[in-house]
């Protein structure tokens, strides 16, 4: 196997908090082990045009505790073609870049995959704030956007208790519903919407609404996924048919910002630590994942063969403490 000397890093896809940690793990570790490391700012896109430049142990001070991504991120349309990889294999031999680390969600780590298959070895770790990756318990951003949908949430909540209404709040999760579930059971609310089961607005949303309104309740909150969406059809639903004023809130982009929290700075440093780990003990195409306690690497190809579901007893014990 070719030695390796010059390591790439990247961020790709939706920003997660914490992955400044993340880049700032790689740099440093890689420096400790020898290596040369080098950042390409936005994304595959960079990786495209030569947007390349060497990253040395100053350079990453400070960013720990910045949200967002220090070396930027950006969707490429030209990556999702086969003449758009080989044109970033080919970019990453004009720089000499061994292995490029990857930093994102799914779709990042399929963009990997097809560069792996194209002879630039790769690393992957998990950045997306919707703990959707099925090779790992845990995603770098996850915690950061459960504590800030908390937070404004918990306010909205107070405008709820003073105005006697209901509050429709829409937490991000596409295709996930890790989020909305947590979330749903943090704050107390009512009734949660999933994307991973449909739901009917009479039983799920309006009859646990009037059952506690029953029970003395005047203050209420629906957490919905924006996978499923509808939030101001809900709303509306809900002040039609129960005389409950309802009012929808979309959360938005604010989960992706803020300041890390100690949970995800900490796991963004192991894992950009074992990344560097992985490259050194020649284990490449691998995927950085935290399973059973421990931060380990799983095999790009069977990282992506795995699925991902929410655990039933979890949506269970939601619905018994919304009584």
């Amino acid at each position: 196997m070719k030695k390796i000397k010059n390591i790439g890093v990247l961020t790709s896809g939706g920003d997660a908090p914490g992955m400044n940690a993340a880049i700032r793990a790689v740099v440093r570790a890689g420096f400790y082990h020898g290596f040369e490391v080098y950042g390409i700012r936005k994304g595959y896109n960079g990786l495209i045009t030569g947007d390349v430049h060497r990253i040395d142990p100053r350079d990453v001070s400070g960013i720990i505790k910045r949200g967002g991504t220090f070396l930027k991120t950006a969707r490429c349309k030209e990556f999702m073609e086969e003449a758009g990889q080989k044109k970033a294999v080919a970019m990453a031999g004009v720089f000499g870049l061994d292995v490029i680390v990857v930093i994102g969600g799914d779709g990042s780590y399929k963009g990997a995959y097809e560069v792996s298959k194209h002879g630039l070895p790769v690393i992957c770790m998990p950045g997306t704030i919707d703990n959707d990756i099925a090779s790992t318990d845990y995603t770098i951003g996850y915690d950061t956007a459960l504590n800030t949908a908390q937070d404004a949430i918990d306010k909205i909540r107070d405008t709820s208790y003073s105005h006697e209404r209901c509050s429709v709040l829409e937490v991000m999760g596409r295709r996930a519903g890790y989020i909305a579930l947590t979330i749903g059971i943090t704050v107390g609310a009512e009734s949660i919407v999933i994307p991973e089961k449909e739901f009917n607005l009479e039983i799920d949303i309006l009859r646990p609404l009037i059952e506690a309104r029953n029970r003395g309740k005047a203050d209420f909150i629906v957490v919905v996924a924006e996978g499923v969406g509808k939030v101001m059809d809900i709303a509306k639903n809900i002040t039609e048919r129960t005389g409950i004023e309802a009012r929808a809130t979309i959360l938005g982009h604010i989960q992706r910002g803020g300041s890390p929290t100690v949970h995800d700075r900490y796991m963004a440093s192991l894992m950009g630590a074992k990344a560097v780990d992985l490259i050194k003990e020649g284990r490449l195409n691998q995927v950085v994942c935290f399973k059973n306690d421990e931060i380990i690497g799983v095999e790009i190809g069977e990282a992506l063969s795995m699925k991902k579901t929410l655990d039933p007893a979890i949506i269970k014990t939601s619905k018994v403490l919304s009584i």
